[in-house]
């Protein structure tokens, strides 16, 4: 198989000629482009400052070089601007990291380095407006800052709040879609994943808006968390104007992309902590569940694309209701939570979901482990969640900044040397 038609086996639940490999294709399945550099380095790639994907989380391009050493089988169809709202353009201009790494970020964002060593940038690359994120001194990310002025609560207006929030995709970023999604399907083999969001609905990353000059209303992340208990009316009408504008949008996009792309990644929003969900199975069922199947079904009823949703922690006790509201893709299937056992999800869920990760811990072993123990730990996992296809290997969650490269290499590594063992590759 080449690698679309290996990827498109594994979520449809068929058993591919072996199994395949995301490298970067995600905003969740990519790596810190400090490690990057580093990994680059020590695989004898030449050196060069890095393109960056997703800035705040200083994510890096992966180019060809490294993505045929990794033998990655996906590619993502990225949006035409970044985080903070400044279009990608091929002019781009300097950012060295804390840490020394030479980075490329797009011309228009704007920044400051602090005496303290912190930066902060600015929404848009809009100097008038307060900055948006700071990375702290010697960090490999950036942070949100809040800058919602202090809500009236007995004046809530959800829809003015958020008016500049959600957004319908213009002539001109559709274009774009058809173009990139088009030169993506013919000139690679990739499987094709489009990173299209917009249905995060109360994502913490989403909420505080980043790319907003001057977001207004409830943004802060513990107050939206106290907003579902103390305001479920305001919730409610945010996630309906949000799923107006998905639905809208999904229809451009099906007419822009067609069938280029195989999978949609549509939301971001954890629902899982360590230990235990972040809400009752009621809450989610009474304030997310049906936005979610609206857009589920949409998809599901006009496309042949299936769903990619992230949501990292213990989500146990939500996953009859992910599937029931039209989920079929799960990631980063976060085995160190409690409760998220792999046998178990494995033979419970190996038919109703598709696992896109899992498939080494990057809080534990994958940066502080041995090569020795990634190999080990990576065909463990390998062993019981690929059995019967149904399976897509990535890290669980990005590759941070501070990784060793060589255990970098060794994941990939015991993944090749499993699938040669098992497929006679």
């Amino acid at each position: 198989m080449k690698s679309r038609e290996r990827v498109i086996a594994a979520i449809n639940h068929q058993k591919p000629d072996q199994v395949p490999i995301d490298f970067g294709a995600t905003g969740q399945t990519g790596i810190s482009v400090s490690a990057m550099y580093r990994l680059r380095e020590y695989l004898g790639l030449p050196q060069k400052a890095l393109e960056i994907f997703e800035i705040c989380q200083m994510l890096g391009v992966v180019d060809d070089d490294l993505r045929q050493i990794i033998k990655s089988d996906v590619i993502g169809l990225n949006h035409p601007e970044n985080s903070l709202g400044v279009p990608n353009t091929s002019e781009k201009k300097l950012f060295r990291m804390p840490d020394g790494t030479p980075t490329l970020i797009n011309t228009g964002n704007e920044f400051d380095v602090l005496p303290d060593g912190r930066v902060q940038m600015y929404p848009q690359g809009d100097r008038s407006a307060p900055p948006s994120i700071y990375m702290p001194a010697g960090g490999y990310f950036f942070e949100i800052i809040d800058r919602a002025p202090k809500i009236d609560e007995d004046n809530l207006t959800p829809r003015e709040d958020f008016k500049n929030f959600f957004s319908i995709m213009t002539d001109e970023t559709a274009k774009y879609y058809e173009r990139e999604s088009h030169r993506l399907y013919t000139e690679t083999e990739y499987a094709i994943i489009g990173n299209l969001g917009g249905a995060g609905f109360g994502d913490a990353g989403a909420v505080p808006s980043p790319f907003e000059k001057y977001p207004r209303g409830i943004r802060k992340f513990d107050d939206w968390c106290m907003a579902q208990l103390l305001y479920p009316e305001y919730v409610q009408e945010v996630f309906e104007m949000q799923t107006e504008f998905m639905l809208k949008n999904l229809e451009i996009y099906k007419q822009a992309c067609g069938d280029n792309i195989q999978i949609i990644w549509i939301s971001g929003t954890d629902f899982g902590t360590q230990n235990a969900e972040f809400m009752s199975t009621d809450m989610f069922r009474q304030l997310y569940k049906p936005y979610y199947k609206r857009v589920c079904d949409w998809i599901h009823q006009n496309t042949s694309w299936k769903t990619f949703f992230h949501t990292c922690g213990c989500v146990v006790k939500l996953l009859d209701d992910f599937v029931d509201m039209g989920m079929d893709i799960i990631n980063p299937v976060q085995l160190s939570a409690k409760g998220m056992d792999a046998h178990m999800l494995k033979e419970k869920y190996g038919r109703k979901l598709v696992f896109w990760g899992g498939g080494v811990d990057t809080q534990k072993i994958l940066p502080y482990g041995t090569p020795d123990q990634v190999e080990a730990h990576v065909t463990e996992r390998l062993d019981i969640l690929s059995k019967d296809g149904g399976y897509v290997f990535a890290t669980i969650h990005n590759i941070v900044g501070d990784t060793k490269p060589e255990n970098i290499y060794a994941t990939y590594e015991a993944v090749h040397r499993y699938n040669e063992l098992h497929f006679g590759l």
